[in-house]
């Protein structure tokens, strides 16, 4: 097997439903310009509030994807 190399990036989702659909927004919107990922990791959830009341949810993921050199 050859040695492959991987770029990590991180991408913040929202949602105004769940973090579940936030994480998913922040992939699903990544594979419309990257190729090849590989794995999603959720490293931290958060909610924006407005007076007292969730207004969003948001998902912090990092995402990895296969590093390709244009030659």
């Amino acid at each position: 097997m050859a040695e492959s190399v991987y770029k990590v990036i991180e991408l913040v989702g929202t949602s105004t439903e769940s973090w579940e659909k936030a994480a998913r927004a922040a992939v699903e919107r990544a594979s419309q310009s990257l190729r090849d990922l590989r794995v999603a990791e959720v490293v931290e959830l958060d909610m924006q509030i407005t007076d007292g009341k969730v207004e969003a949810y948001r998902a912090k993921v990092k995402v990895s994807f296969k590093f390709e050199e244009h030659q």
